[in-house]
Parts: structure tokens; sequence; C-alpha cells
């Protein structure tokens, strides 16, 4: 018999240390970087703060994984945007992408 249990979560791929600055890059090449950089450096903030006092990586890599996952579906979503469709029945973004810590 194994120790482990057969239900363990399979741990996330690590983030690279210079993952958030290649991130910010890309977010100020983007379309919407007016509105998005600020964001961005506002949960960068709030959770390098977390992190200080909580001494875990965790709030770190949960803001960088937010975003890469914005910036992967903003050409999807802008194109639904530009199509017309119905939004109404929309889901939010944590909703979507579940607890991620």
């Amino acid at each position: 018999m194994s120790a482990q249990p057969d239900h363990a979560p399979v741990p996330s791929a690590p983030i690279a240390p210079t993952a958030a600055a290649q991130l910010l890059a890309q977010l100020r090449l983007s379309t919407r970087a007016a509105t998005w950089v600020p964001a961005f450096e506002q949960d960068w903030s709030r959770a390098l703060e977390d992190s200080r006092h909580s001494y875990s990586l965790s709030p770190l890599h949960d803001v960088v994984r937010t975003w890469q996952a914005r910036l992967e579906t903003v050409t999807a979503v802008t194109d639904f945007l530009a199509s017309g469709r119905d939004d109404s029945d929309g889901v939010a973004l944590a909703d979507a992408l579940g607890d991620r810590r």
C-alpha cells in the first residue's frame, strides 16, 4: 500500500522568478494597458504585502497565474464582444478558474 492518497492534487507548475516582470511588460503592450497595468500593480502590491505577513509566495503566484489567464483569453473575449452576442449570462473569472490556492 502506498502512503500517498490517490486523490492528491497535482501541484501547479512553478512560476519563474521573472514571470511578474515579463507579465507586466506584456500588459504594457496590450490594448488595455491603461486599465490593466494599474490593476496588476494594485493586485501585485496587495499580494506582496500578504506574502510578507505569511512568509509564502503563494499570493504572488496567484496574481501571476490569474493575469496570465487573462492575457491568454483576451483575444477570445475581444472577438466574442465584437461579435455582438448576448453576454448577460457571463461568469466571473474567479468562478471559471476556481480556487487557485
